[in-house]
């Protein structure tokens, strides 16, 4: 894989980190537990890592990391908000969105793990598909029970 089709990959891991980390930081204005609102707030962080360390990994490859979400992402982001507003701030009404939003991320590393990447490259994005994995199945679990609950 040449250098420009990593810096490529990798700055669409960006875009969807970056989402990640935006929409656990507005999954986390809206929700009314305390819980969710620190695990969301510590998710954001995490993405915001995950941001950091791609852009380095971006400026090791010679390439320029971008600094922006996906359009998709803002639109995620923007659903996220009117939900909100529409349900009375409903936390299982975000929990849904989140997870989908994790649905996203998810699918977003697995296309990266198919790619022929640096062994280097290829070792952090394998942790951070784990870390994506794990946000999804935990907001999964979270929401179930939520469900279960009503």
């Amino acid at each position: 894989m040449d250098k420009d089709n990593i810096v490529s990959t990798l700055n669409n891991l960006i875009e969807t980190s970056r989402d990640g980390e935006e929409g656990f930081r507005t999954a986390s204005e809206h929700v009314t537990d305390a819980q969710l609102k620190s695990l969301f707030a510590n998710r954001a962080a995490s993405c915001a890592a995950s941001v950091r360390e791609l852009q380095a990994l971006v400026q090791a490859q010679g390439g320029e990391p971008t600094n922006s979400s996906s359009v998709s992402g803002a639109l995620h982001r923007r659903w996220v908000d009117i939900k909100a507003a529409v349900t009375g701030q409903d936390n299982l009404a975000i929990l849904n969105e989140v997870e989908r939003g994790e649905d996203v991320a998810v699918a977003s590393y697995k296309k990266a793990l198919a790619m022929s990447l640096p062994s280097e490259v290829l070792s952090v994005v394998q942790r951070q598909y784990e870390g994506a994995q794990k946000n999804h199945d935990q907001i999964k679990q979270l929401r179930d029970q939520l469900r279960a609950s009503h």
